[in-house]
C-alpha cells in the first residue's frame, strides 16, 4: 500500500512538473515573438532615420517644398521604412535578438 501512495505521489509530481515545463515553454515561445516584434519595430525605426537623414541631406529646396510636402514625405518614409524592414533583412533585428535573448528567458533550476 505504501509502494502504490509513493507511486501515485510521484506521478502527481511528474504530471506537474509536465504541465510546469509545458507553461514554462509556451511564456518562452511567447516571449520569442514579443522580442522578434520589438526587434522588428526598432529595425523600421532605425530605417526611418536613415530615410529621414537622407531626405535632409538635399542641397538645395525645391521650388514645390512646403511644409506639407514635407509632412507626406515623413509619413512616406514611415511607411517606406515598414515595408523595407518586413521585406530585407539589415540584420538589425537579428542582433538584437541575440542580444537581449539571454534576457528574456527564464533561468531554468537544476
Amino acid at each position: 500500500m505504501a509502494d502504490t501512495l509513493s507511486q501515485i505521489n510521484q506521478i502527481k509530481i511528474l504530471s506537474q512538473n509536465g504541465a510546469n515545463n509545458k507553461l514554462v515553454n509556451n511564456l518562452v515561445g511567447s516571449k520569442n515573438k514579443e522580442l522578434r516584434d520589438v526587434a522588428e519595430q526598432f529595425e523600421a525605426i532605425f530605417i526611418h532615420q536613415m530615410l529621414k537623414q537622407a531626405r535632409q541631406s538635399k542641397l538645395a529646396k525645391g521650388i514645390f517644398s512646403s511644409e506639407a510636402q514635407d509632412t507626406f514625405n515623413n509619413m512616406l518614409d514611415i511607411e517606406y521604412s515598414q515595408i523595407l524592414s518586413k521585406k530585407n533583412n539589415f540584420g538589425i533585428a537579428d542582433a538584437l535578438i541575440k542580444q537581449f535573448q539571454s534576457h528574456v528567458h527564464p533561468k531554468k533550476d537544476k
